[in-house]
């Protein structure tokens, strides 16, 4: 499956690295820089769900974590990790590449670093847009909480930015699910819960309403 996914996405037009076990890959990682990750939950030695939390230390590139159909709790435990979005096996190509280039054009929202890149504060401006202690950098990217840089994945600041255009506004989940994800059909709403509650540890756990039966909102 290595292999083939290998061959397909080239001739798409990526430039892939391929490693046969966890290992292997957090090296390749840390040797490299990589504009996405793919990661298999099965992989040997140090598997993909301890590998996304190992990345999640150093970094905020994107990550698509794959995993047998089915297998629900996987699911959860990679997104809890710090996965983007996940797809199950077997995939079809076309869905796959889907996924990377949704996932391709959230990274554009940031750069794909960690804290100790961004500026220690944010300085007004028109584009900052403040929510109590809580200010967002339109411009620069740029999300702080009294102050203090917060380091956000690309997809936690492209739903952290839809809360922010409507603040107070009730979004549901196939919403972001559409807007976020770029899903065109019903996706796993896990996948908003799940970042929703990464947003919450990160920003305060007040800071986004749950609505229940319908979605969440940004706390005015």
């Amino acid at each position: 499956m290595r292999r083939a996914f290998t061959v397909a996405l080239e001739r798409y037009g990526y430039a892939m690295t391929a490693a046969a076990d966890g290992l292997t890959g957090l090296e390749l990682f840390r040797e490299r820089e990589f504009d996405l990750l793919i990661l298999d939950v099965m992989l040997p030695g140090l598997d993909g769900i301890g590998l996304c939390r190992r990345v999640r230390e150093a970094s905020l590139v994107p990550v698509l974590m794959m995993s047998a159909r089915g297998d629900g709790l996987d699911v959860v435990a990679g997104l809890e990790a710090g996965a983007d979005d996940y797809v199950v096996k077997p995939v079809d190509t076309y869905v796959l590449v889907a996924r990377i280039r949704s996932l391709l054009r959230r990274a554009t929202y940031a750069p794909v670093s960690g804290p100790q890149s961004q500026p220690a504060s944010v300085e007004p401006a028109d584009e900052v847009l403040t929510f109590g202690d809580l200010a967002i950098d339109t411009a620069g990217m740029v999300v702080s909480v009294a102050g203090r840089p917060v380091a956000l994945t690309p997809t936690e600041l492209k739903v952290l930015l839809e809360f922010a255009a409507r603040p107070g506004v009730v979004l549901e989940r196939h919403t972001l699910l559409r807007d976020v994800w770029d899903y065109g059909w019903d996706g796993d709403s896990r996948v908003v819960d799940l970042c929703v509650q990464r947003l919450r540890r990160k920003l305060g756990r007040d800071r986004i309403e749950t609505v229940r039966g319908f979605g969440y909102k940004l706390r005015r």
